[in-house]
C-alpha cells in the first residue's frame, strides 16, 4: 500500500505493503499507538451501539485514508498494526465480495484445518455472508473478545490464501499471469494471517502494544 490513497479508495490485493508517510517516524509511531489504545479503551469501556456502528462503517463513508494515515505505518505485531489490517481486510472484502466469497469457498473445499469453523462464516458462503463476516470481526474488536476477533480474521485469511493457491493451480497452464497474481495474493493473505495470530497471542498475554 505504498501508493497514495484517494477517496473513495479502490485498490487491489496487490497493495499489501506498508503505507509510508510523514517526516518523523518516531512521532508517527507514537501517535499511532496512542490513538489505537485510546480508541479501543474508550469504546470497549462504554460500547455504545451507535458509536460501534459508526466505527464499523467509518471507511464506507470516509474512505481508508484517515485510518491509513494513523495506523498503516505501524508494525504488524502491534495494536495499531492489527487495527489497520482489520480495516484493510474489511475494505478488500467489500470491494469484491463475490470474488472473495469464491476464493473463500474454494479454500473451505480444500483445507483440512478447522479454520472455516473458527472464521464463522455462514454456509453456504456468498457475497452477503462474506460482507457480514467482515462487519462481525470488526464489531468484535470493539465489543467482544479482541483476541477472538483476531483469531477469526486470521482463520479467514488462511482459508482465502488456500483458495487463492488452489485457483492459481487451475490457471497455471492457461493463464499464467493470473496464476502468478493469485499465488502472490495467497502469500499476502497467509502473511496477514500470521500477523493476526501473533497479535492475538500478544493480546492474551497483555503484551500487545
Amino acid at each position: 500500500m505504498a501508493d497514495a490513497f484517494h477517496k473513495p479508495t479502490q485498490f487491489s490485493g496487490s497493495k499489501f505493503e506498508s503505507f509510508q508517510g510523514g517526516d518523523d517516524p518516531a512521532s508517527i509511531s507514537r501517535v499511532a499507538h496512542e490513538t489505537a489504545h485510546a480508541l479501543l479503551a474508550r469504546v470497549r469501556n462504554d460500547p455504545d451501539p451507535a458509536v460501534v456502528d459508526r466505527l464499523v462503517a467509518y471507511t464506507d463513508e470516509h474512505g481508508i485514508d484517515a485510518v491509513a494515515e494513523l495506523w498503516a505505518s505501524a508494525t504488524p505485531r502491534s495494536l495499531p498494526g492489527a487495527l489497520w489490517r482489520i480495516y484493510l481486510v474489511r475494505l478488500l472484502i467489500r470491494q469484491d465480495p463475490q470474488g472473495t466469497a469464491l476464493l473463500y469457498q474454494r479454500g473451505t473445499e480444500v483445507t483440512v484445518a478447522i479454520d472455516p469453523v473458527v472464521a464463522g462464516v455462514a454456509v453456504p458462503t456468498g457475497p452477503a455472508e462474506i460482507i457480514a463476516l467482515a462487519d462481525q470481526i470488526l464489531r468484535g474488536v470493539f465489543t467482544g473478545d479482541f483476541a477472538v476477533a483476531l483469531d477469526r480474521a486470521a482463520a479467514f485469511c488462511r482459508v482465502v490464501s488456500i483458495g487463492c493457491t488452489s485457483v492459481a493451480d487451475d490457471y497455471e497452464n492457461t493463464e499464467p499471469a493470473r496464476s502468478t497474481e493469485l499465488t502472490t495474493r495467497a502469500l499476502r493473505f497467509s502473511t496477514t494471517a500470521q500477523e493476526f495470530g501473533s497479535c492475538a497471542r500478544l493480546w492474551r498475554s497483555q503484551s500487545l502494544d
